[in-house]
């Protein structure tokens, strides 16, 4: 059985796992007060080009959402994303356990679209009833969106200035940062996330590590007492040194968005196996989940030997499928899927 399931059904990059032995005997301070996690902030910082940055390494996705969304905005106030969006259809609920209304936009390709965020601020604010519902405060993207497509710069620009034309928060979900940055047609950066944002993370999860993502907020703009706030949310490592070690592995020598790469690249090639079957693409993805539609008698063969996503039914007779690649995708996984392919 190979497995293109998900990017992170492996253990750690030999690298991190490295780090982390070599630094076991070492005791340091806890709760990320400790060297590594120190190191690895600073490298995060110059990554992004943003010295005045402030980093915070938490556990895992849904907490590092939960716990941004909810330390950003007041009681009163809502997140606006589209309906794809993870934290509207994957997280059972978290944010809105946190107090947050999720309100969802029509999602185009899995992203969201200026145009329609605009016209749904302006309804929002022409509305005399405004006063009595959950106040949109803050707009949440994924990069990679769920169904793997990214946002260029410009489609960001446009976002992040309707955003600023209605005092709204933008905070960019970086679950899998990495292969979003890597994708052949991408043209967004660490750097530009820096300037362009208000808070963002940094997948480690998904990318190479056993767990952690690193939320960046740019230019000191971190919510006050935000420490606290991650406390409070269970996001909070006592031995944070294991997410302090393994960001400061993944940061060292371009490590992250060399796997990254390594992923897109597997990507690529899975992709080439499929369209050579005439598989038809549920979606145009440049990164490492591919979707494709199956018709239900080769998924049931398939599965016999491959482990993969069934997505969601296409029609009677077909399934959405989604194969996934990593930094832990070898050329014996793809030689294997290519013979099972037939």
């Amino acid at each position: 059985m190979i497995s293109f399931e998900s990017d992170y059904n492996n253990g750690a990059h030999p690298a991190v796992l490295r780090h982390l032995i070599e630094t076991n005997e070492e005791q340091t301070l806890t709760y990320g007060f400790d060297i590594y996690s120190e190191q690895a902030r600073e490298k995060i910082r110059k990554a992004c080009e943003d010295e005045e940055a402030d980093v915070f390494l938490l556990v895992g996705g849904t907490q590092t959402n939960t716990t941004v969304i909810d330390g950003m905005l007041a009681g009163y106030e809502a997140v606006v994303c589209a309906e794809t969006g993870h934290i509207a259809v994957h997280e059972c609920g978290a944010i809105e356990r946190s107090g947050h209304k999720v309100i969802t936009l029509p999602s185009h390709q899995g992203k969201l679209d200026a145009r329609n965020l605009e016209r749904f601020m302006l309804e929002f604010e022409h509305d005399e009833s405004r006063d009595h519902v959950a106040q949109p405060g803050m707009v949440y993207l994924s990069f990679p969106t769920e169904l793997g497509t990214i946002y260029s710069s410009l489609e960001l620009l446009e976002i992040e200035q309707v955003c600023r034309d209605h005092s709204l928060k933008l905070f960019v979900d970086g679950a899998r940062m990495g292969y979003g940055l890597a994708a052949s047609q991408g043209d967004v950066t660490l750097p530009w996330l820096a300037r362009h944002t208000d808070a963002f993370y940094i997948g480690g999860t998904k990318v190479g590590a056993l767990c952690g993502e690193a939320v960046v907020f740019p230019r000191h703009g971190s919510p006050r007492r935000f420490f606290s706030i991650v406390k409070q949310h269970g996001a909070l490592l006592a031995k944070g040194r294991l997410a302090g070690v393994q960001f400061d592995a993944l940061f060292t020598d371009g490590l992250y968005l060399q796997i990254s790469q390594h992923a897109i690249t597997m990507a690529r090639r899975l992709r080439q196996l499929l369209m050579a079957k005439h598989y038809p693409f549920y979606i145009d993805s440049p990164t490492n989940q591919q979707f494709v539609i199956l018709p239900n008698d080769e998924v049931a063969r398939l599965e016999q030997q491959v482990q993969f996503t069934h997505w969601g039914p296409y029609d009677d007779e077909h399934t959405i499928c989604r194969f996934v690649t990593s930094w832990a995708t070898t050329d014996e996984d793809l030689a294997q899927l290519q013979a099972i392919l037939g």
